[in-house]
């Protein structure tokens, strides 16, 4: 097993929204308003739209210290928002239906992609958690893409977080994830077999005006532009920070093991994963989900013990099995963000019980 610990980083999108639950424009005013407070760990900033908000955590060593700049970060933001009247929604899709679509963030590059890609950015609004894990290079990076694949659909299932969009009920736990996949270099990443290969294809997206810069790479994974990353982007904003950190460590653990594998990647379609990405996102964490090493469909707690079990060395040595082991028993239990969402809706089929359930207290 690789000797060092690997670090990691999270990021997670907020909605900003009225005492009503509606979405806010002031997403802007309440990121600038928390970092002229002070924070002491992370960086908050400005996303697509003036109706979202967004924090990444500093380079982070263990579980422990994830969670106490996710909170503390949530707190910020919460917490500038509410001297608004406003409040901070960790939701993949806002709860309930708006009239207007959401005001573009004034830079030129968000100005740009809203005019280029039309509808597609002006109506894909969702909040996502993005999860960075330390590789030693890019080549690396490639062939432990290429075997953490399979594995995807079960990370999906973790922080699902969107059941409840526009008002009803999708039937799905992860609506974002589908609502997300209409960007044209959104899905699940191809099986490279070089580094070459990846950069082809981004060159090709490029060429094709499909992407108006590296940066719309959005892949489930892909390779970070910025830092010596792996950045996973499959997943929901976390209800809670206790879910976000959960993912983060399950990322962790899956790219160290397979720094350790010498075995020949998995020999998985595109058109398999895709469609297994489809019903993880459909059935969440206390449904099915596809095996990754079958295909077949078992409970996806099933699935996350299998992954335990492969990534326990890792998990171990940065002391974050049992951390993980709880995160997944309590998702089991019923009490991960999707799960929650469709309760609370059921009761009165209102988003604002959604709304009300989920805002970060500030």
């Amino acid at each position: 097993m690789t000797d060092q610990v690997l670090t990691f980083g999270v990021e997670e999108e907020f909605f900003v929204v009225d005492r009503r639950g509606l979405l806010s424009h002031a997403g802007d005013d309440v990121v600038d308003a928390a970092e002229a407070a002070g924070g002491d760990q992370g960086e908050l900033q400005h996303e697509l739209t003036r109706t979202q908000a967004e924090a990444a955590s500093d380079v982070c060593r263990t579980h422990a210290d994830a969670l106490r700049q996710l909170r503390g970060m949530r707190a910020d933001l919460a917490a500038a928002a509410g001297k608004r009247r406003l409040r901070v929604l960790p939701s993949g899709c806002a709860p309930l239906s708006e009239e207007d679509p959401p005001v573009i963030t004034p830079t030129p590059r968000y100005q740009q992609m809203a005019e280029h890609f039309g509808a597609t950015a002006r109506t894909s609004l969702t909040c996502g958690c993005h999860v960075h894990v330390a590789i030693p290079d890019k080549e690396t990076g490639i062939r432990v893409l290429a075997r953490l694949r399979p594995w995807l659909p079960v990370l999906l299932t973790v922080t699902a977080n969107s059941p409840i969009a526009d008002g009803y009920d999708t039937g799905y736990h992860s609506w974002r994830y589908q609502q997300w996949s209409r960007w044209p270099s959104a899905g699940p990443p191809p099986r490279f077999d070089s580094l070459d290969e990846y950069e082809s294809i981004v060159d090709a997206w490029l060429r094709a005006g499909s992407i108006l810069d590296r940066g719309m790479v959005y892949w489930d994974v892909r390779l970070s532009e910025n830092q010596p990353t792996l950045e996973f982007r499959i997943a929901d904003v976390a209800a809670t920070p206790e879910d976000a950190v959960l993912l983060a460590v399950l990322a962790r653990g899956l790219v160290a093991t397979a720094l350790d594998d010498d075995a020949p990647p998995p020999d998985l379609p595109n058109e398999v994963l895709r469609a297994q990405l489809w019903r993880a996102s459909r059935d969440g964490v206390t449904g099915r989900c596809p095996h990754p090493r079958t295909g077949d469909l078992e409970p996806a707690t099933a699935v996350l013990d299998d992954l335990i079990k492969l990534t326990g060395p890792a998990l171990e040595a940065a002391d974050d099995r049992e951390f993980a082991l709880e995160g997944i028993a309590r998702l089991a239990a019923g009490e991960g963000g999707a799960d929650r969402q469709r309760r609370s809706f059921a009761k009165r089929q209102r988003g604002e019980d959604v709304i009300d359930l989920l805002a970060v207290p500030g």
